[in-house]
């Protein structure tokens, strides 16, 4: 165990932390989101809405989806690179 493992395992641990701190809030406002928006589809289909899917157009919601979509793909790159740097430490030597 030499000083370049504890410092690649402690770097990726450090990665993989706040990786996943950064995650939870993104993914639950998507949660959120879809949840919403499943409720919204079932009421127009119990109303009987006649507007179609191509015909709802882009809403503020679904910028937001995709917004906290690109987030999760950073921060989970992040918790990947986390886990490069600890499987890193115990490769090198």
């Amino acid at each position: 165990m030499t000083p370049v493992n504890v410092a690649l395992w402690a770097a990726g641990a450090a990665l993989m932390a706040l990786g996943f701190a950064r995650l939870r809030g993104p993914l639950a406002r998507l949660r959120t989101l879809q949840a919403a928006d499943e409720n919204a589809r079932r009421y127009e289909s119990w109303r009987g809405s006649r507007l179609s899917e191509s015909d709802r157009g882009v809403t503020g919601a679904d910028v937001m989806r995709q917004q906290m979509r690109g987030q999760l793909q950073l921060w989970g790159a992040v918790v990947g690179a986390g886990f490069m740097l600890v499987f890193i430490g115990f490769a090198v030597r």
